[in-house]
């Protein structure tokens, strides 16, 4: 039985407590307003959500052990403090590694939080510092991995992904909800992964990754050559002859040496490529259309069945630059953003993304209400517009405002430039009966090295400088504006229609977009090409934004007839203003050849440009009306 004396001292206490609880309350009311305008979560902006808690980190490596008992090497990236990882459980994003996980420089490993090659991967330890594990996995036949590789986004590649998102989310330091990050191949491996619904899998950002990979290394049919054997020779080097650190586990590095001769029976992808000019090719060894197999666009209901959260990363200048979009317009299910910016394939960590992919995270890991799901989907940037003004967004694409304006060929009467000819681009359809350009197809026309291309297997590095188009000018066809009254907005996908015959039965034609300056720069926007006995026009298995689908198999293949043809083909979308008193124009030329193969035949084959009431050639521009600005 409790004294009064006790009981007297419970009721002082509790009284006490109530005052100390009313005032937190108080106190906590009168800072809400404060805290609460400390918030900010914007595109591209984001603090007082999340706080950073970590300055350290640790690395540490192990193997994986997926289903068909192939070791993966993965390396575990973790808060530390007092150099000791912390025991709370914290979400992890991954990354699926084809260009080795780690690195080895000066005798010192470097992993992705360091700086190499260069310091693309830095805003990592922003998402590490605010309570994010960090894991890098070494792909099957890949790096520190064992196994073998039968070619690109292989099946027993895609359903590794699924054991090895299921192993994080079981391990102590993980609180089941696991994220994906990376570019390139590590993008398309992101959606291969979600393909595969891993439960514990809520979101990823794959950036500047494709949808269809025939399109890529054939583009309107022609080889992606100088793409083919750069990064197919660069990777069969990293899989075997490039030294790179083994797991903590594998002290005398005999781990390391089984699994790189693993990899000695890698399937060439050189020839793996070049053996299948068509899409519907059968691929000797493996018997698939390999060009199927192994493009994400054949995954789409399966990804949209996952329900797993996307955030797609491009670049005007990219090599993927339509499969943003068409990625956009294809996961209706998912919950999704997209983001596309003035970057090349190698440029997309260097602008100012790393707000977005915390709050990306942040909302789908860890359940914070930062709002980035209420904004428009779409943030695009807009080159020459008014300083910023660059960043718009939309929840629409094409834009719902686009105003599709088509630009005739015609001549011009007095030739003013050093090219081929001195064609006029005009808004007025021709109405003369006759009218046509004659073109000798010239082999040395390039857009040289580095481009946008070869950007995509690393030339260049994050410095490229795009293409001066002066010297592809001389060399081809051109047609010009006149020096426009007012800036005009080109925002969407260009379309072309060639109207051509040619003295052979097939030929590769190339078409630039450019911005010629006052001075008479002229510099290069955006590109489109096509084979021409790819031409045929077919209905897409997808949704293609209704641009022109050329299927590509082998039956569709045509010779180019006597009478003109019709080529229709799309060119990479882009967002730019040109200016008051500049002019634009279309150049069309017949070769790449630092970029592209085209046979060469001997004569040079002579090509006809019709440019007349019958045969108008002319591009669609997607324009923006002025009030839009």
């Amino acid at each position: 039985m409790k004294t009064k004396s006790a009981l007297r001292q419970m009721k002082i206490t509790a009284f006490c407590l109530i005052v100390f609880v009313f005032v937190l309350f108080v106190d906590c009311q009168s800072n809400a307003p404060e805290k609460a305008a400390n918030r900010v979560s914007e595109f591209a902006k984001y603090s007082g959500y999340s706080e950073p808690v970590y300055a350290e980190w640790v690395r540490t490596s192990e193997y994986i052990e997926v289903r068909d008992g192939t070791k993966l090497a993965a390396d575990i990236i973790r808060p530390a403090v007092n150099g000791i990882p912390v025991d709370d459980p914290l979400p992890v994003i991954l990354a699926l590694e084809r260009y080795h996980r780690s690195a080895l420089h000066e005798g010192k490993v470097l992993s992705k939080l360091d700086s190499y090659p260069m310091n693309i991967h830095s805003w990592m330890k922003k998402i590490l510092a605010h309570g994010y594990v960090i894991a890098v996995v070494d792909i099957r036949g890949a790096g520190a991995s064992f196994g073998t590789r039968n070619g690109p986004f292989a099946q027993e590649e895609i359903r590794d992904s699924y054991d090895i998102i299921e192993w994080l989310a079981l391990q102590s330091w993980c609180d089941s909800n696991v994220g994906m990050f990376g570019q390139s191949y590590l993008g398309f491996m992101q959606y291969f992964a979600a393909s595969t619904a891993p439960p514990h899998l809520k979101a990823i950002i794959p950036a500047v990754a494709g949808f269809d990979m025939y399109h890529f290394l054939f583009p309107g049919g022609i080889p992606h050559h100088d793409f083919i054997v750069s990064w197919g020779e660069g990777t069969k080097n990293l899989d075997t002859a490039v030294p790179l650190p083994g797991v903590d586990e594998d002290r005398n590095g005999k781990m390391l040496k089984a699994a790189v001769e693993d990899h000695k029976g890698n399937r060439d992808v050189v020839s793996l490529f070049l053996d299948n000019p068509y899409r519907n090719s059968i691929d000797r060894v493996s018997n698939q259309m390999k060009y199927k197999t192994m493009s994400p666009y054949s995954y789409i209901n399966n990804i949209e069945k996952s329900g797993v959260a996307v955030y797609h990363l491009g670049g005007w200048f990219d090599i993927f630059t339509r499969d943003e979009f068409v990625w956009y317009a294809n996961l209706r299910e998912c919950p999704q953003k997209l983001t596309i910016g003035p970057w090349t394939h190698m440029q997309i960590y260097t602008g100012s993304l790393e707000s977005e992919f915390l709050r990306w995270y942040d909302y789908w890991l860890k359940g914070i209400d930062n709002g980035i799901m209420d904004e428009e989907t779409i943030h695009y940037y807009t080159m020459g517009a008014p300083e910023g003004q660059e960043w718009r967004s939309s929840s629409q694409w094409p834009l719902p405002d686009e105003k599709p304006t088509p630009f005739y060929f015609h001549n011009r009467p007095e030739e003013s430039v050093n090219s081929v000819n001195d064609g006029v681009l005009s808004m007025n359809r021709p109405v003369e009966a006759k009218g046509n350009d004659l073109y000798t197809v010239n082999y040395s026309v390039t857009t040289g090295k580095p481009s946008r291309w070869s950007n995509g297997y690393g030339d260049g590095w994050v410095e490229i400088i795009l293409p001066e188009m002066t010297p592809v000018d001389k060399k081809s066809l051109i047609y010009t504006t006149i020096p426009l009254p007012e800036d005009m907005e080109v925002t969407g996908h260009p379309i072309i229609h060639l109207w051509v015959t040619s003295s052979v039965k097939d030929g590769d034609f190339f078409v630039y977009l450019e911005e010629i300056d006052a001075d008479g720069t002229s510099n290069y926007i955006t590109e489109g090409k096509l084979r021409a006995s790819h031409r045929a026009l077919s209905e897409p298995p997808f949704e293609y934004l209704n641009l022109p689908y050329h299927r590509s198999f082998k039956e569709d293949a045509a010779d180019l007839p006597d009478e003109p043809a019709e080529l229709i083909f799309d060119m990479h979308p882009t967002s730019n203003i040109f200016d008051t008193g500049h002019r634009i124009r279309i150049t069309v030329t017949c070769s790449d050849k630092d970029n592209f193969f085209t046979p060469q035949v001997s004569p040079a084959p002579k090509v006809t440009v019709y440019r007349n009431s019958e045969y108008p050639s002319h591009v669609v521009l997607p324009v923006i009306p002025a009030h839009s600005l």
